[in-house]
């Protein structure tokens, strides 16, 4: 690793990274962060392991002579807010900057954080995504959640350009900031970005998506992997939607329009001879952004890729849209409820995760 000049004028860093069972991955994304041309004695690696139940720990410890910085935290609710919390409490760090288990970033990730916050006014820097997949299906969704018919407003996974925004990939944030609006909230399972940085926006904090932040990340190789995490996603964004209404945005509720438009499209077919006309109409013009989509697929990748695409499409629009209804019926008492589990960052000490 290259050492900057003055490193010392650096600020310290503590890199957090919530992890559960990533054996397969976490050689590739914990080894991107060892190898950042940041001061290796200005920053601190925090793994905050699920107590998982694969080789994960094992291997997490045998790269800790690669940087005297790599610490184990211990998170033993295993979800992602309580293994960011978990770190972020046990943090020295005066920037703090998330990575996770599927991602790999580039070199200079650490240092591009520390200077975007510095010379952008921004209270939260982070990056595009570049998915990448280990199988065929998995590239084809990589691509297909990179485009706006599949991942709707999420900039994020297409835009390659500086901008205000109101959520980004990962990144990196001062301190303080999590002083002043509390840490990720614990009654989420999912989706607990989403929510912190719709309340980072409430409170007037800024938000940037730089290109000079970008990682790679692997998608779900497996058709039912993907449905279960858009399932997932969908599902718990009526809950982050709850808490903050004023985000609520025109594409959150598309697919669980669709899904109900299938199945309206469908009952209206049993009873009328006529009622299957809609539903053709709306399977045509699905399929068109579809077929578009996956059209442009297979120029810019190959066609082998390209076939799954229409496949992926489906399963992003129709596993999002059932979670979605699904989080309706679950928290339909919950519109009033705006307060969620997101504690301090100065909690007791019998909170903080325990470190191994």
């Amino acid at each position: 690793m290259a050492d900057l000049p003055n490193s010392e004028a650096w600020p310290f860093v503590t890199v957090v990274m919530p992890v559960f069972n990533e054996e397969r991955y976490i050689v590739r994304s914990l080894g991107a962060v060892v190898a950042q041309d940041y001061p290796a004695e200005r920053m601190e690696i925090l793994v905050c392991d699920g107590r998982s139940t694969d080789r994960t720990r094992d291997m997490v410890e045998s790269m800790k002579l690669r940087h005297p910085g790599l610490r184990v935290v211990d998170n033993p609710r295993r979800t992602t807010a309580t293994g960011l919390n978990a770190g972020i409490r046990a943090a020295r760090g005066e920037i703090i900057i998330r990575v996770d288990g599927h991602a790999e970033i580039a070199c200079d990730f650490v240092r591009a954080c520390v200077e975007e916050l510095r010379d952008s006014g921004a209270d939260h820097v982070g990056g595009g995504v570049r998915a990448e997949g280990t199988t065929d299906f998995g590239w084809a969704a990589a691509f297909g959640t990179a485009t706006p018919f599949g991942s709707g407003g999420s900039r994020f996974r297409y835009s390659d350009k500086a901008e205000w925004v109101d959520t980004v990939f990962q990144g990196g944030w001062r301190r303080e900031m999590f002083q002043r609006i509390g840490l990720f909230d614990e009654a989420l399972k999912c989706n607990e970005d989403d929510e912190f940085n719709f309340r980072l926006g409430e409170r007037g904090g800024k938000i940037l998506l730089s290109p000079r932040l970008s990682s790679r990340y692997v998608t779900r190789a497996t058709p039912g992997s993907l449905f279960r995490q858009y399932y997932r996603y969908g599902f718990w964004k009526v809950r982050v939607m709850q808490k903050h209404p004023g985000r609520m945005r025109l594409h959150h509720f598309i697919p669980a329009g669709l899904v109900l438009a299938l199945l309206g499209g469908v009952g209206l077919g049993v009873w009328t001879r006529i009622g299957w006309l809609p539903l053709a109409v709306l399977v045509c013009i699905w399929s068109m952004g579809a077929i578009f989509f996956s059209v442009k697929g297979a120029v810019e990748r190959n066609w082998r890729t390209a076939v799954w695409l229409p496949l992926v499409y489906a399963i992003l629009h129709i596993s999002y849209g059932l979670g979605f209804l699904a989080g309706l019926v679950v928290f339909a008492g919950r519109w009033a409820d705006r307060e969620g589990r997101s504690p301090s960052l100065d909690a007791d000490e019998t909170a903080r995760g325990r470190e191994s």
